[in-house]
């Protein structure tokens, strides 16, 4: 996978979790066919870079931390 593309898939992650949609790594890695682990280093990469993204177990996805403030 090349850098863009790389970039691409954390920006569309960020997206899916801004709407709540995002599912859990399971559903990420079925998405977009990659494996569970990479899917959770996708999350860990976001939070890295300083998103504020958290998985919600009741909701069983991710979202971004910006609608609980």
């Amino acid at each position: 996978m090349t850098r863009l593309e790389r970039k691409n898939l954390k920006v569309r992650i960020l997206r899916l979790a801004d709407l709540k949609s995002a599912g859990s790594p399971a559903d990420l890695a079925d998405r977009f066919e990659i494996s569970v682990r990479s899917a959770k280093r996708y999350v860990s990469e976001l939070r890295d870079d300083g998103h504020l993204i958290r998985y919600c177990p009741v909701r069983k996805t991710y979202v971004t931390e910006r609608e609980y403030l």
